[in-house]
């Protein structure tokens, strides 16, 4: 097996749309799965082979291990699956988000990644999103980002009927809401200064289910953020630079609001990669595979987001 060959560790959902976009690339790749169901699935839909027994046994049978992986296996499953392929000599690793559960989880693999000399990027492909990356060239033309504001609001009626271990459930705004947090940090800039407050609990996340929070970025922008789990609402970021409020609501589309205009206008983009590969998706691959890390989400990186995703899901 040579050594530029991908590992796709998984066979769910997201290992399929890796496949797709490399497949679209012409890249040689290997599926390791682990059940049989969703080995049986990726079969019959991409007619691709999927190696069964999962990442553990495989890894050990094998003996020229590639120099990449993309690791797409359960939330609760994404640090251990980690440590185990940088543990055995993978340089440079693409995993699902969060990349753990846990604060000391993403440590633990930073710590890991410095100690092996390995690359670990956690795999935010909203930052990829057509219309994010559009937006990245208006606001450097306009100036940089004034202000910005957010919103995670999670449906929690559908959320608690899913079949999901307790662990991730416990924890969702990190599995799930992180999504939203890390696009408008990424555009608008990690918080400097961060307050935030919390109330109200879930069956499935006692510690917080309501949460209001203010702060200033890096770059020198104010911003808010709000989500009530209990109520109505959608995921949605705004940013503001001096002559355009930029709108994503949902995230894959662009919508802007001109100055000295009550309009809100769709932004046409060039959005035909999105289109026919789950939203960026190709974009983010493509960044990894290029060795492009510019806009990518280092383990370093996540770890400093758990700072504040512990702010804001704690107050």
């Amino acid at each position: 097996m040579p050594d530029n060959i991908i590992w796709i560790v998984g066979a769910g959902n997201m290992a399929k749309e890796y496949a797709k976009v490399l497949s679209k690339m012409k890249e040689e790749f290997i599926t390791i799965g682990r059940g049989e169901k969703n080995a049986r699935n990726f079969e019959a839909e991409l007619s691709v082979k999927v190696i069964r027994g999962g990442i553990e046994n495989f890894i050990h049978e094998t003996k020229i291990k590639p120099r990449r992986a993309i690791v797409c296996v359960n939330d609760e499953e994404l640090s251990n699956t980690t440590l185990l392929l940088i543990k055995n000599g993978i340089k440079e690793i693409l995993v699902e988000k969060p990349g753990g559960l846990s604060h000391k989880e993403i440590e633990t693999t930073a710590a890991l990644s410095r100690e092996y000399n390995a690359k670990v990027f956690v795999a935010y492909n909203r930052r990829f999103y057509s219309s994010v990356q559009k937006a990245l060239e208006i606001i450097k033309e306009d100036g940089g980002v004034k202000s910005f504001n957010f919103e995670f609001t999670e449906w929690s009626h559908i959320i608690e009927t899913l079949d999901k271990p307790t662990p991730v459930l416990k924890n969702w705004l990190e599995a799930n809401s992180s999504h939203v947090i890390d696009m408008a940090f990424f555009l608008g800039g990690i918080p400097k200064e961060i307050k935030s407050f919390k109330a109200g609990r879930l069956s499935w996340h006692p510690s917080s289910s309501i949460f209001a929070g203010a702060g200033i970025s890096e770059k020198g922008a104010l911003f808010s953020y709000q989500a009530n789990w209990e109520s109505p609402g959608r995921w949605g970021v705004e940013i503001l630079t001096k002559n355009f409020r930029l709108i994503f609501k949902p995230l894959e589309k662009l919508q802007i609001q001109k100055k000295g205009s009550v309009a809100i206008e769709e932004y046409t983009i060039d959005d035909a990669i999105d289109r026919e590969f789950k939203p960026g998706i190709y974009l983010q691959t493509k960044a990894f595979l290029d060795q492009d890390y510019s806009n990518m989400c280092t383990i370093e990186n996540q770890l400093i987001n758990f700072t504040y995703f512990d702010k804001i899901k704690n107050g």
